[in-house]
């Protein structure tokens, strides 16, 4: 075989292919470059904002601060309601890998009751789970030591130290005072509503009861908030920026705690309630109702056997000062006798004879006097100042159910009294047509017999009968009743609640002097139904006594307490003001099945107008009633 001759190479061709591959290698190579350096651009310059926000919300937390609530004060400037700092375990679930583990594992440090466990998962069900819930509330130094130790095993748990509100005066103030205590669903829906929901980002409380549920807006202030850098734990490393919260405004009451306490004193055991208004601008001096109970215990959230106690007949968590009804009996009689006189049914100087009862003519039913015998010939002062009965059954009866009705409705009756807390009722003040929507009947005119002494259908609250009493002893000016008189924050102080409602207006003016010297006849005559509680004292004080049947007796039989069930006995009931020349105060008194007007309403009245004329002897000077 003839030998091949080698290939010769042609570098020419190869150095061009080369070339060629070259120029695309680096064509692609520029081209990746060229997209690494847009796609810097872009991340470096052009979205620059937007990774630095991405960044600055991973590492920078925005923190709500809660603002420090406004604090109560009396009249003369004792601390009715304060904030106390507590330790409290709190837990963002949402930060919480294993909940029941976790809560397990932190029941081994500190003791956690099932109750405050079952509290806590209730809780966590009704609110967003990003928000921090209270797992135990007012924890000691020893368990704040011993979880601090081990914070760092239990991510989302941690301890917080809260201002918590505090009544030092107990149970003496609840009823006017309420309480405020957690958040709920409901109450967060209706701020969301309301466009408050983010005010409220940090608080747990809101006012529930009373004046802190009335002034809530003025008691919470505003939020605050903090900018912080944390690390990859969410342990805070330092603030950036803060923008304090404001404080809500202090209130000032027209309370008087020591008047409040002698009203809690004087009631004792007994149910009831205590109404004492100054006459000269409505505000109210004391508002008790007992039983009461201690706001305190549902602050941080009350226990079920507490919650238990409380629901027992006594009914301690009623405010019967505006929230009870009770027939007004006899304390309306000198306004019966205003609508008499205005009517020109009597006059001044009018007598009737009493004989001990009223009857209609071809009628056998007898209504029977308080006194069996009868009062003899009597004319208006001696109907109020020895509470006859048979006056007011005949005044009644001639009136008509819609004049009563009518009249009685100007001074406040059947109506909310306007009181500054959300706990009130409006009574009944009876007329035809309330009869006919609650019973679907007539009207009869036997039914108005009874309203005549203030009994039958018509009920009315101790705040109504001490506003109304007040609207007649300043002869037609309307001061509405109010606890709070001065808003205060910092510097800024504001008059609230010092607004007149429309006055009653009489035809004959001279009316008004013929009911208050009646009332002041009702003390200070021998035969009056309230002399022996007021002897001796060093001011000039007038008033009515009531006493309020709850059952009816039958026809010829006498009232005997130690033969009836103890809640079927009489209402005591007594209202007053003092000095009679110049009223300084108005005192309403109601006390449930423990006897009449006179024996235990008026004594009770004088404790407190004891006390208060003790502490003003410059208003009694200057009025000359010493």
């Amino acid at each position: 075989m003839l030998k091949q001759r080698p290939t010769i190479r042609d570098h020419s061709a190869e150095a061009n292919l080369f070339a060629r591959r070259a120029f695309v290698g680096f064509v692609f190579v520029l081209g990746l470059v060229a997209v690494l350096i847009t796609n810097l651009y872009n991340i470096q310059v052009k979205d620059h904002q937007d990774y630095q926000t991405r960044s600055n919300d991973n590492r920078i937390k925005v923190i709500p601060i809660a603002p420090n609530r406004g604090l109560i004060y009396d009249r003369n400037g004792v601390l009715l309601a304060e904030n106390k700092p507590v330790y409290n375990l709190e837990v963002i679930p949402e930060e919480v890998d294993n909940l029941e583990k976790s809560l397990e594992q932190v029941s081994q440090l500190i003791t956690i009751t099932e109750q405050e466990k079952q509290d806590f998962l209730k809780d966590i069900k009704n609110t967003r789970r990003f928000k921090s819930q209270v797992l135990k509330a007012r924890l000691d130094e020893a368990d704040v030591a011993t979880f601090s130790v081990n914070q760092h095993k239990f991510p989302g748990f941690s301890i917080e130290a809260r201002l918590a509100r505090y009544y030092p005066f107990g149970d003496t103030l609840t009823h006017a005072l309420g309480y405020v205590a957690k958040l709920n669903r409901k109450e967060l829906n209706k701020l969301e509503q309301e466009g408050q929901a983010t005010n409220y980002r940090a608080t747990h409380d809101i006012g529930k009861l009373g004046i802190e549920k009335y002034y809530e807006q003025l008691l919470h202030g505003q939020v605050g908030s903090q900018r912080v850098e944390v690390n990859n734990r969410g342990r805070v490393i330092r603030t950036l920026s803060m923008l304090p919260p404001q404080p809500g405004s202090d209130l000032v009451l027209t309370l008087d705690i020591g008047l409040q306490q002698i009203a809690q004193h004087a009631l004792k055991n007994m149910r009831g309630a205590v109404v004492v208004m100054d006459a000269k601008d409505g505000g109210i001096l004391a508002l008790y109702s007992n039983p009461s109970y201690d706001p305190n215990l549902f602050v941080h959230g009350i226990s079920s056997k507490n919650y238990k106690a409380l629901l027992n007949p006594d009914r301690p968590l009623i405010n019967r000062a505006t929230q009870g009804r009770y027939a007004p009996a006899s304390t309306i009689k000198p306004h019966m006798a205003i609508l008499a006189l205005e009517e020109n049914m009597v006059t001044e100087g009018t007598t009737m004879w009493d004989p001990g009862f009223f009857q209609i003519q071809n009628v056998e039913h007898k209504w029977r006097d308080w006194k069996r015998w009868g009062h003899g010939h009597v004319d208006v002062y001696k109907a109020i100042e020895e509470s006859c009965d048979t006056y007011f059954y005949d005044t009644a009866y001639r009136l008509g159910i819609t004049k009563i009705s009518n009249f009685m409705a100007r001074f406040g009756f059947g109506d909310l009294s306007g009181i500054d807390i959300h706990e009130e009722t409006t009574a009944i003040l009876p007329s035809k047509e309330w009869k006919e929507n609650r019973f679907k009947e007539s009207w009869w005119r036997g039914d108005t017999i009874s309203v005549g002494i203030g009994q039958g259908y018509w009920t009315a609250t101790p705040i109504q009968i001490a506003n109304a009493t007040n609207i007649l002893v300043n002869k037609g000016i309307n001061h509405p009743p109010h606890l709070a008189q001065v808003a205060k924050k910092e510097d800024d102080v504001t008059q609230i609640n010092n607004e007149e409602k429309p006055p009653v207006v009489l035809n004959n003016p001279d009316n008004w002097r013929i009911a208050i010297d009646a009332m002041h006849n009702t003390v200070t005559k021998v035969t009056g139904t309230a002399h022996k509680a007021f002897k001796g004292v060093n001011y000039d004080p007038a008033g009515k006594t009531g006493t309020a049947q709850v059952v009816s007796i039958a026809q010829g039989e006498k009232y005997d307490a130690e033969s009836l069930k103890e809640r079927q006995r009489d209402n005591a009931i007594y209202v007053g003001f003092a000095p009679y020349n110049n009223p300084q105060i108005v005192v309403s008194i109601v006390v449930e099945n423990n006897g009449g007007g006179s024996t235990v309403g008026a004594p009770i009245a004088r404790q407190l107008m004891d006390y208060y004329f003790a502490a003003n002897p410059v208003e009694l000077a200057r009025n000359n009633t010493l």
